[in-house]
């Protein structure tokens, strides 16, 4: 059993980034499959599937250099991190994107300053 496993989710994107892989796959959870959604509709990944106990997550190199440049994860088990909504915090000085889980669900950084809805920073992607 995983203590964090938004953590393992990253740590499994950013080892294949550097492996140079075509997809990762990560166990299934609602949170990740909101994570995945975010990343696509960002463009920091051109696709995921979503199947019975796994998400395959296909990832995006553009002239042989991944897209993803870091990922970080700010709220981990043994500390939280919580942010109102005139808080959320700008990555990178507005290159990358915050994921939030918020009231509303897990929301990228920008769209939870427009829904004026704060909550916990998941991570930061840039």
């Amino acid at each position: 059993m995983l203590t964090d496993p938004i953590a393992d989710m990253l740590t499994r994107v950013r080892n294949a980034h550097l492996a140079l892989h075509k997809e990762v796959s990560v166990p299934r959870s609602k949170m990740k499959e909101s994570i995945a959604s975010i990343l696509k509709a960002e463009g920091y990944v051109n696709d995921y599937t979503v199947e019975d106990r796994e998400i395959k997550i296909t990832l995006k190199y553009v002239k042989g250099k991944a897209v993803i440049a870091g990922l970080k994860r700010i709220s981990k088990p043994g500390r939280r991190v919580y942010v109102g909504a005139q808080d959320v915090p700008s990555v990178q000085n507005g290159l990358g994107i915050c994921i939030l889980s918020t009231s509303r669900g897990v929301l990228e950084g920008n769209a939870a300053k427009e829904a004026n809805a704060g909550g916990e920073i998941l991570c930061e992607i840039w």
